[in-house]
């Protein structure tokens, strides 16, 4: 005999469980990160998809990521393990990522390196403050990690050692990539005069790089990264495995697959997956605010390095550089390039700083993965 009574209350479920607060809270937060992509034009590939992910995740009686009474599991849930749980996600972005780098600038200029390490100073400033905040030294090293400005290796680097805060770590890594065009420009004007801002720096119409050059520099990266931090072999491996199919010029139509195709396919998968990891009982607690705290602390510092570091390098220079190229030394490619030449734009119309920022660009995406697998090599010997 059918139950009336509980046809009704199934039913009416969904709309009983709306009395629940948090789901109301989290369907908020997700409509900001719509807003911030679609409005605001906010890095929209990655904030779109979290937006919408978030909101799925936090329907009550939804299906999209907790097993059905059947004990099948949701969609989202099937792509997390698919593709997060297992680190493939961020191992094909950066293939992605590599097939669209032009590394042609750091080897003209490889000394820019050394401006993408300043640049990375906010991941040891934000490992130290988390390990005071309390947390443990696996997890402090990891939300440091933020700092190096690249949501992929957040990601391979929370699934190693710190699972319990692979939502909260890889929603605030990826949101404060998004949010580089806000966060930069306020910190850059504090740390610089205006007749700073102004400094031109020539473009330069420079020799060619040869074919063997641009396709054994690939190699050497990978060797030197490999020796220094083997850990990140798997992460710098993708990206200068994406470059080499650009570089080498015999498989074009794989190397526009991995920049356009592969490209888009998983950032839409990982946008709506890291937003499905963003339930209320993931996000709505003390740690996840302070972790919200340390990334900004991270891309602020990081900022802060990459510009005092440019400053300190004029005293010494004849020919002087404008600061504001330091700050793009972080990972966020080619975001920070691009927000610090309209920053140049902006003080003077004349002033076209591309080239160079975007030098320095490549590099600090280069660095990132290194400076991400110096720290996890260190997470085993000092825990």
């Amino acid at each position: 005999m059918i139950n009336g009574e509980h046809i009704l209350r199934e039913l009416l479920s969904g709309v009983m469980a709306m009395g629940d607060i948090t789901a109301w809270i989290m369907f908020l937060i997700g409509g900001i990160l719509i807003y911030l992509g679609v409005k605001k034009d906010y890095e929209p590939v990655l904030l779109f998809p979290m937006g919408v992910g978030c909101i799925l995740a936090n329907m009550p009686g939804h299906f999209v990521v907790i097993p059905t009474d059947g004990g099948e599991i949701g969609f989202l849930q099937v792509l997390y393990e698919a593709g997060i749980a297992n680190e493939l996600f961020p191992v094909l972005i950066f293939i992605a990522v590599g097939a669209m780098c032009d590394f042609t600038p750091l080897i003209r200029r490889p000394y820019v390196m050394i401006f993408a390490a300043a640049a990375h100073f906010g991941i040891f400033v934000t490992a130290i403050l988390a390990a005071w905040l309390g947390f443990p030294f696996n997890q402090a090293a990891v939300i440091g990690i933020i700092g190096a400005a690249d949501g992929p290796t957040t990601i391979f680097a929370a699934q190693k050692f710190a699972k319990e805060l692979l939502a909260p770590l890889t929603v605030t890594a990826f949101c404060y990539m998004s949010l580089v065009p806000i966060i930069q420009p306020p910190i850059i004007k504090l740390l610089t005069t205006k007749h700073e801002r102004k400094i031109h720096m020539a473009y330069k119409e420079e020799k060619a790089i040869s074919w063997t050059a641009q396709f054994l520099f690939p190699f050497m990266v990978v060797l030197f990264a490999g020796i220094i931090a083997p850990i990140s072999v798997p992460l710098i491996g993708a990206l200068m495995f994406g470059n080499m199919l650009k570089v080498s010029g015999v498989v074009k139509s794989l190397s526009d697959t991995a920049q356009n195709e592969l490209s888009n396919l998983v950032t839409l998968f990982l946008g709506i997956t890291v937003g499905a990891t963003m339930t209320a009982e993931n996000i709505l607690t003390i740690d996840v605010l302070k972790i919200l705290g340390l990334g900004a602390v991270a891309f602020i510092f990081d900022t802060v390095g990459g510009v005092l570091f440019a400053k300190f390098a004029n005293l010494f220079l004849k020919t002087k550089m404008n600061p504001m190229i330091g700050a793009c030394g972080i990972s966020a490619f080619p975001m920070s390039g691009r927000v610090v030449a309209k920053l140049a734009l902006k003080e003077d119309p004349t002033n076209f700083l591309i080239q160079h920022a975007m030098g320095v660009n490549v590099a600090g995406q280069v660095a990132s993965v290194v400076a991400g697998g110096l720290v996890l090599a260190l997470i085993p010997v000092l825990s």
